[in-house]
């Protein structure tokens, strides 16, 4: 399917009567129909993972990458005091490939293994049939959570790979860059000729939401466009929450620049290709880059301690992905060429060395955790 292909599908057709009926959409609103409407949104219907799907993660890539965060784990679950119980979450745990990567890891700490409870946040029943049997092997006792704000109190490290590209966003355009922030107007989804596309109404965009505009948006242009993630917000302030009642860390690791820049980074996917983003709504994978800059602020904000963003190269050698792949190499030798494609895919700087980067929230007080420190 060309990028601008576009396939008529029951949730389009949902979306356009919707639209004619209230009127247009967030952008944010799109979103999230499009990956979680229940009857015909992206994630519960389907497996989106692997050669055969529509995208594949570091962890599908290597096995390393899994092992690594479970070092990460042992040191940070170290750190909060070795508890006699904790949560080990996962957001968006794929097919489960990566929390069983990290369990190997884990399983050289036996006192760490026997704490950690293992709670999936997973929406899609779909993936939930993969991850059980992904982790069955595994031995370990294995809950599932629609929302992270259901699982119970107690210690708990929390990990997000590519969790936080796939949270809404809205868009913003600059309509007058000498009006401050009564110069912005709000980018939404409409209907025209049948088809979705993008429209502004030239009003000015409501101060609740340019209030929360990131710091470094000063100085744009005519026509510049902003994008700023609400759930985030959200987010930060149920980490806060949650960190104050019992000690917690959260380690993310995403694709996204380190400061705030202008620009429409909203994309699909399908089958590894990049395709328009109304081309098959519920047929295709959303995300949006993220802004860690932002991010930062807004745990800054509420009180948490924040370190990063850390490019992934970076935070995987400081946790010793390298020693492991000489590890493997020694226990395979025939693999070698195998092994020096997963490192080049995970840390070089045209691959995902770069681009991707790691952010830790954690309460306040508590050690810098392992991988970033020099």
């Amino acid at each position: 399917m060309s990028e601008n292909a576009v396939s008529e599908t029951a949730l389009s057709k949902r979306l356009k009567a919707r639209i004619r009926d209230t009127g247009p959409m967030s952008v944010a609103e799109y979103m999230t129909l499009c990956l979680l409407d229940p009857v015909d949104g992206y994630y519960p219907t389907r497996d989106p993972l692997g050669s055969e799907g529509d995208f594949i993660t570091a962890p599908e890539i290597s096995q390393m990458f899994g092992e690594c965060l479970g070092l990460w784990v042992v040191q940070s679950w170290v750190d909060l005091g070795r508890p006699s119980r904790f949560n080990l979450i996962e957001l968006g745990p794929g097919r489960g490939v990566m929390m069983a990567d990290i369990l190997k890891a884990v399983a050289l700490e036996p006192h760490c293994l026997k704490a950690a409870q293992i709670i999936l946040v997973e929406a899609s029943s779909a993936l939930q049939a993969v991850q059980a049997k992904t982790l069955g092997r595994s031995g370990a006792q294995v809950s599932w959570a629609d929302r992270l704000e259901t699982v119970d109190d107690a210690p708990c490290l929390i990990i997000g790979n590519e969790f936080l590209d796939c949270l809404p966003i809205r868009q913003f355009v600059c309509t007058d860059p000498f009006a401050g922030e009564k110069g912005w107007s709000e980018r939404r989804v409409g209907v025209a000729d049948d088809g979705l596309r993008f429209e502004t109404d030239g009003q000015a965009a409501a101060p609740s939401l340019t209030s929360t505009f990131p710091g470094t948006h000063d100085n744009p242009r005519q026509g510049d466009l902003l994008e700023i993630c609400p759930a985030s917000a959200q987010l930060a302030d149920h980490l806060y929450a949650r960190f104050a009642a019992t000690p917690g860390r959260a380690l993310f690791i995403d694709y996204g620049p380190e400061t705030t820049e202008f620009g429409d980074t909203l994309q699909a996917l399908k089958r590894h290709e990049k395709v328009g983003v109304f081309s098959a709504p519920g047929d295709t994978d959303l995300t949006a880059r993220v802004d860690f800059e932002g991010l930062k602020a807004l745990a800054d904000a509420v009180g948490l301690d924040t370190v990063g963003p850390l490019a992934q190269r970076t935070f995987l050698s400081r946790l010793g992905v390298e020693v492991r792949a000489m590890a493997l190499l020694r226990g395979n030798p025939k693999a070698r060429p195998k092994l020096l494609r997963q490192l080049h895919r995970l840390l070089d700087e045209d691959e995902m060395g770069l681009l991707f980067k790691a952010i830790c929230l954690s309460a306040p007080g508590l050690p810098t955790p392992l991988g970033f420190n020099a």
